[in-house]
């Protein structure tokens, strides 16, 4: 029985598109006549009656997808009842889970004899899956968008690369047998990654798939008829699965295959071994490989094996150091792009052309190249995960990836469109009045013109986005890739200047004019620093793409530091690191695609010759350089507590190795923010030591915990006093003196620490290698003094002195704090006493430190006799100064150690400390000199002006100290600056230490 014509609502059709609904539902009814006639003759149902029963919304989806896509119109004319099934099947609601794919697919080729009938049940089993998936993304249920469509089309290619590849081990071995086993006794299998989209898991609806053959070990198969070496079985396998999907049958095909970005591409052998991809990548390895590697992904065959070869693969993909040289590939690729868009007049072209989806893709994989090996959260094959996740790092702004996300999914949405036509890969817009009318009606536009306007307003804003990240700095007012000619105003002239004087180009005549005309006030010594560095052996041995990114570099350094404020000094101090930095151009390739870091560079450069060592040592550091917004504004402690936290959250547990650099990398890192933000005048000197004494806090909190499991892995927990067993957060205290304990940490400060712990000394450790706990806790102090002075690429941690423990250098390197008490009670010097007014807890236990903290306020609110104490004090005070004092040489005044200078306020405040903390209980509260001093003011113990006078001397030591551990100059200041605050000193120590005097 035939349908009737108004079987399919067409109010939801526009106009012009209704003459195709029609011309389509008549072949559809000529198909379903004849289906109908089989089924007579048969003896079974007629489909057209299951037709009948189909409700008012899925006749007008199906009127929908009809006039849209030829594919389902060809699909539903083949194949009249396959509508039926998926609609009972619910895949016209609901993409089928991966199980339930693989089942049904295996219950397929359960069936197939041959690899004709594997063919074939593929491509129906594609054809059919492919229907439900075009109806969902035409008709949009619930919980459907492009992401979901992607994400089935991947899966749909993933489970047919399986269950072929699956399929024809088992057709083969009989013929082959099978690959030996690993030298581990693994089965070896086929690996097949799957890179671009289908890595990414986003496949398009007519996506080509691109794989990359591999296994992992040479070898012969077994148990076959005739064996085969592995890379002879494994390239007919790889072969037999291409055709399985790829060819073109009687029933089509399943997924184009290209094999293309295997190494050396077409030429190269099909599948290559874990130990020879290694070997092209590290020896031979290309950008743009690198690139295609962000996307690989394990879809088929040995799934564990595919993870353990890109885990191999990793370094090559993602640099520890930030890449910038990845910026010059991927312009390099978007430029030929260009070229071959233009040369084939594609501009209209969504993918390719500007504006299109390639650049959002740049976009992104320019981020994960250049920061994926610091920032691991970026190493993901998802697009839209890696967009989603740049704000979170830093990258780029909330607000461009909330104008970047629905930019993409529209061309992708679009680019669907086109592709559900005909299921042809085609990114180009349709020239067909009536196919344009078919795309507006699939992306719910209203008409042609309205797709073509939001379409403008997308690529113009992509276009903007692109260029800010992928743009070249030189040329980014210039033409399409900054191949723009030259600019005629000042800033480019003065840059074709500066290349020409570092090429060479100028006679020493014209190359010393135009340092005069800068204002080098020593241009001879400049030019012949350049011509040094430019002859020099380092850089005539440079490979060609370094060379081209030192002299890309140059004349922007050059011109920037002509710029700065002392030009000589500037480059004196820049060009080490330039010379530190031939080696590792990707830093060069940084600096010149960020002028702005270069302007930062040479600011601090100039301020600091501290800095300029420490980024010349440590060139990693120019990282900072690209967010002023945090160099110049150091972190909290819970910011850097966090912000650590992280950082070694993203390395393995096992890998020391790492470990030690991510720590003094951050170490650095946030030092330098502390150096940067000094230098700017942002922080007050209280501030500075205070973040100074943050990042060390932070730190030493982090190694103790490392070092407590470390410890606990091999030999057991402790126990405690009361019999239990210690946790799992360490038992153990890190108790901070001098500088350190009175929160007063300079640039170069060492850190002088004492070890305490409260456990058991005559118990043993629980674990498989019991030991006792003196020895426990003594190991876990070694361990804690090896992670924070280990020498790794980044330097060490700290220098650590442990002399002010019990005993000093004689004494056990870990106390009880019983044995601790003990000692301050009845054994300890002044000295001693008046070193442990300096002292607190920095890291470890807090019930610990309680008790610590119990201990010390008994031992420093002792009744004291004040005389015998004074004397002490001044006759050690009289040693130190004899041993480091300037003994008044050439009117310089040593700000730590002469007379009236910093030790002097420090041994005021120690001497108060301890002659007053019995009666004022309020002084032993502090461990910082400046609240010492505020104590004794507020509790009146000293004059208020005395007080108020000692706080202003000691901050202008202070800040006259760290001032010259900025300049790498000598503690040293003139007496007469310094007259007023030396007198006030004098004054009160005498006052208060020698009265009689």
């Amino acid at each position: 029985m035939a349908l009737p014509d108004d079987f399919l609502p067409d109010d939801d059709v526009p106009a012009p598109l209704r003459p195709a609904l029609g011309k389509a539902w008549q072949r559809l009814s000529d198909s379903l006549a004849q289906a109908d006639n089989v089924a007579e003759m048969t003896g079974q149902e007629r489909p057209s009656e299951s037709w009948e029963a189909l409700d008012e919304q899925r006749r007008r989806q199906l009127a929908r997808v009809l006039v849209i896509s030829d594919f389902v119109l060809d699909t539903l004319v083949r194949h009249p009842d396959w509508l039926l099934h998926l609609d009972a099947g619910g895949e016209l609601e609901a993409a089928p889970d991966e199980a339930t794919l693989r089942d049904t697919l295996g219950e397929r080729l359960e069936a197939a004899e041959d690899e004709d009938a594997l063919h074939a049940a593929i491509r129906r089993f594609r054809r059919a899956r492919m229907l439900g998936i075009v109806w969902r993304d035409l008709t949009r249920p619930a919980g459907v968008d492009m992401w979901h469509t992607s994400a089935a089309v991947s899966r749909l290619a993933e489970v047919c690369l399986d269950g072929a590849l699956g399929w024809l081990e088992a057709h083969l071995e009989p013929r082959w047998g099978r690959p030996a086993p690993r030298d581990d006794g693994r089965e070896q299998r086929l690996v097949v990654l799957g890179m671009g989209k289908l890595g990414a898991g986003e496949l398009n609806l007519s996506s080509d798939i691109d794989l990359i053959f591999a296994y992992a070990e040479t070898g012969e198969t077994q148990g076959g008829r005739k064996a085969l070496e592995h890379q002879e079985y494994f390239t007919k396998l790889g072969q037999r699965l291409i055709t399985a999907l790829d060819a073109v049958t009687a029933d089509g095909f399943a997924f184009r295959v290209d094999m293309r970005l295997r190494p050396l591409g077409d030429g190269g052998p099909l599948v290559g071994n874990f130990a020879s991809l290694a070997s092209y990548y590290q020896d031979q390895g290309r950008e743009w490989e690198r690139y295609a590697l962000l996307k690989a992904r394990p879809v088929a065959g040995d799934l564990e094996a595919g993870g353990e070869l890109l885990a191999n693969l990793r370094p090559f993909v993602y640099r520890k150091y930030l890449d910038f040289g990845a910026i010059e590939s991927l312009r390099e690729m978007k430029g030929l792009i260009n070229r071959e868009v233009k040369r084939k007049g594609m501009q209209a072209n969504i993918k390719l052309g500007p504006g299109g989806i390639r650049e959002v893709e740049f976009v992104v994989q320019a981020f994960q190249l250049i920061r994926g090996g610091r920032d691991t959260e970026l190493q993901v094959t998802s697009l839209k995960t890696a967009l989603e996740r740049l704000p979170d790092v830093g990258l780029l702004p909330q607000e461009v990836v909330d104008e970047l996300l629905p930019d993409y999914v529209f061309l992708r949405d679009l680019e669907h469109a086109l592709q559900a036509l005909e299921d042809r890969q085609t990114q180009s817009l349709p020239g067909d009045d009536q196919d344009r009318e078919r795309v507006a009606l699939a992306l719910d536009m209203e008409d042609w013109p309205g797709v073509i306007a939001r379409l403008d307003e997308v690529r113009e804003r992509v276009r903007q986005h692109f260029d800010a990240v992928i743009a070249d700095p030189e040329g980014e007012n210039g033409g399409e890739n900054g191949e723009s000619d030259e600019a005629e105003d000042g800033s480019a002239g003065s840059l074709e200047a500066w290349r020409s004087l570092w090429q060479g180009e100028f006679n020493q005549e014209e190359s010393l004019e135009l340092l005069t005309q800068t204002d080098f006030s020593a241009p001879d010594t400049a030019l012949r620093r350049l011509v040094s560095l430019r002859e020099s052996r380092q850089v005539q041995a440079m490979q060609r793409i370094g060379y081209q990114r030192l002299d890309a570099l140059m004349p922007m350094l050059l011109n920037a530091v002509a710029e700065s404020e002392n030009p000589d000094t500037a480059l004196e101090r820049v060009l080490p690191l330039v010379e530190s930095v031939l080696r590792r151009t990707a830093y060069l390739a940084l600096l010149r695609e960020n002028p702005e870091a270069l302007s930062h560079l040479m600011h601090l450069c100039g301020a600091s010759p501290w800095i300029a060592e420490q980024l010349a040592r440590f060139p990693l550091l120019l990282d900072e350089l690209l967010t002023p917004e945090t160099l110049y504004t150091p972190a909290d402690k819970a910011r850097l507590a966090d912000e650590l936290r992280q950082a070694l959250g993203r390395i393995p547990e096992d890998d020391e190795e790492a470990q030690l650099e991510a720590l003094r990398v951050f170490k650095h890192a946030h030092v330098l923010r502390v150096a940067a933000s000094d230098i700017a005048g942002t922080r007050h000197l209280m501030k500075v030591s205070d973040y100074l004494t943050y990042i060390a806090e932070v730190l030493l909190e982090a190694v103790l915990g490392m070092a407590w499991r470390h410890l606990v892995r091999k030999h057991g927990y402790p126990v405690r006093r009361d019999g239990s067993r210690a946790g799992a957060d360490p038992e153990f205290l890190i108790i901070g003196y001098g500088k350190l304990g009175g929160i007063e940490l300079g640039y170069g400060s060492d850190l002088d620490l004492v070890f305490v712990h409260d456990a058991d000394a005559n118990a043993s450790t629980d674990g498989a290698r019991p030991v006792d706990a003196p020895v426990f806790f003594t190991r876990l102090g070694q361990r804690i003094i090896h992670l924070l002075t280990a020498v790794t690429p980044a330097g060490t941690l700290y220098e650590v002195d442990m002399r002010l423990r019990p005993s000093g250098n004689s004494g056990l390197l870990v106390t009880s704090l019983t044995a601790f008490a003990d000692y301050q009670r009845n054994q300890a010097w002044t000295w001693e006493h008046q070193a442990l007014v300096r002292a607190r807890v920095v890291a470890g236990n807090p019930q610990l430190a309680e008790g610590f903290h119990a201990v010390r306020q008994e031992i420093l609110g002792r009744s004291r006799d004040v005389e015998a104490l004074r004397q002490e004090v001044v006759a050690m005070r009289r040693k130190m100064r004899d041993h480091l004092g300037s003994k008044g040489e050439s009117g310089a005044f040593d700000l730590k150690q002469d007379a009236g200078g910093m030790i002097d306020i420090e041994f005021i405040c120690q001497f108060a400390v301890l002659s007053m903390g019995h009666d004022t209980p309020e002084l032993l509260q502090w461990s910082d000199n400046m609240r010492i001093l505020e104590t004794l003011e507020s509790s009146g113990r000293l004059p208020a002006d005395d007080c108020r006078r000692l706080r202003e001397a000691y901050l202008a030591y202070r800040s006259a100290v760290h001032r010259t551990s900025l300049t790498r100059e000598a503690s040293l200041g003139d007496g007469s600056d310094f007259q007023a605050h030396r007198q006030v000193v004098i004054d009160a120590w005498q006052r208060l230490l020698e009265p009689s005097t």
